[in-house]
């Protein structure tokens, strides 16, 4: 009990990586990213399938508000005839028909895609993780007494438990999320600026603004992921040496010690907790004040171009539907943001497992005795000293 006490303590007790080590953020982010990249590496035609598949399903939800444009500006001139008196004006339901049909083949195409990339990626991602799962159990059956003997037993599953599936999330989720998001920024620019040179330099001006929230959001609350990810370890150990050593806390009247300790501990747990998902959460209103900043300057703008016959009606429908679709990337891409630092962080705490010094193996080549004779030579010198006796 005293024991555990003084390694949750003091920081400096135990080995790099243990309960106490300050894990503020990835020390080396650089690098436990290529290494983690590393896991994927035998999947590298699968990932080219899941891009390729990414890649097609975000295209052809793109085109989608381009050819809607078409329909609406299609009834808005059939209308506007009808109302102007035109003889025979009216509705061509026949092409606003054909269109809705195009549209329907566009999105049945994209939601196939999308399935058959979530498909490929949750396989991906799972058969990595059991790969690191494994390796990590072997690694524990190869570290010496000294590393169990200054590292509680709760941070050890913490990092084997809670920090893979960690991981396990993000590689299923965040990595096409990532993929369909860098996708969907630069086709729909391109769309944008198909319809509106003027109204897409608009839109554009917001990014900044935007970019400016996603990295000072995504700064602050990286300190506190990885210190949710370090006290969740030291509450796990905690736990875990008060129930194994249940008889021992009451035979010494530690009961009241061990739940203020835990009441400690819980507390911090619950600060880092709470204040890493309330920043990380303010992320998405704060996106989404500058977005409607944006919508504001552009049917503004939009109303104007269509008054003085500069675009059509479903243009600037279509465009709307363009800074919508362009908005929320950018979103995504903030939260991935906070995602990915804590999954960095969560990777190098399982690689300084896998990284921890090793026992001494024994020798693959023991020497070997080819005429044992120990009863023998006992005997005989048994007999020597009856003998001298």
């Amino acid at each position: 009990m005293s024991k555990m006490t003084k390694r949750q303590a003091n920081p400096s007790f135990g080995p790099r990586g243990g309960p106490g080590a300050p894990i503020q953020k990835a020390k080396d982010f650089k690098g436990t990213f290529k290494r983690l990249i590393g896991y994927l590496a035998p999947y590298k035609w699968r990932l080219a399938a899941v891009f390729g598949t990414a890649v097609l399903s975000t295209l052809f939800t793109i085109i989608g508000p381009k050819i809607l444009g078409k329909a609406t500006t299609k009834i808005f001139e059939g209308i506007v005839l009808k109302m102007n008196g035109v003889p025979g004006a009216g509705i061509d339901f026949n092409y606003i028909a054909r269109i809705l049909v195009l549209l329907g083949f566009l999105y049945l195409f994209s939601s196939l895609f999308t399935f058959i990339q979530g498909f490929i990626m949750a396989s991906v991602a799972q058969k990595t993780v059991f790969q690191l799962r494994k390796e990590a159990e072997a690694k524990i059956s190869r570290l010496p007494l000294k590393y169990f003997d200054s590292t509680t037993t709760g941070e050890t599953l913490s990092r084997v438990v809670n920090d893979v599936d960690n991981i396990s999330t993000t590689l299923q989720q965040s990595l096409t999320q990532i993929i369909t998001s860098v996708v969907t920024i630069i086709g729909v620019i391109i769309m944008m600026l198909s319809i509106s040179v003027t109204m897409t330099l608009i839109l554009l001006l917001t990014l900044p603004l935007s970019g400016i929230i996603a990295v000072l959001v995504a700064k602050k609350s990286q300190g506190y992921f990885g210190a949710q990810q370090k006290v969740l370890g030291q509450l796990n150990g905690h736990v875990e040496e008060i129930y194994t050593g249940h008889e021992v806390v009451k035979a010494f009247g530690q009961e009241q010690k061990a739940i203020e300790e835990f009441d400690e501990i819980n507390e911090q747990l619950y600060q880092s907790s709470w204040k890493a998902q309330f920043i990380s959460g303010a992320i998405m209103p704060l996106m989404q004040f500058v977005n409607n900043l944006g919508y504001v300057l552009i049917c503004v703008v939009g109303g104007v171009f269509v008054a003085n016959g500069r675009i059509t009606v479903g243009d600037i429908q279509a465009f709307i539907q363009y800074a919508r679709q362009f908005s929320q990337p950018i979103t995504q891409t903030a939260n991935i943001a906070n995602i990915l630092q804590s999954t960095i962080a969560s990777a190098e705490r399982v690689f300084e497992l896998l990284d921890e010094q090793e026992e001494e193996a024994e020798s693959e080549k023991p020497i070997s005795i080819e005429h044992p004779k120990g009863y023998e030579i006992g005997r005989a010198s048994c007999r020597e000293r009856v003998s001298e006796a």
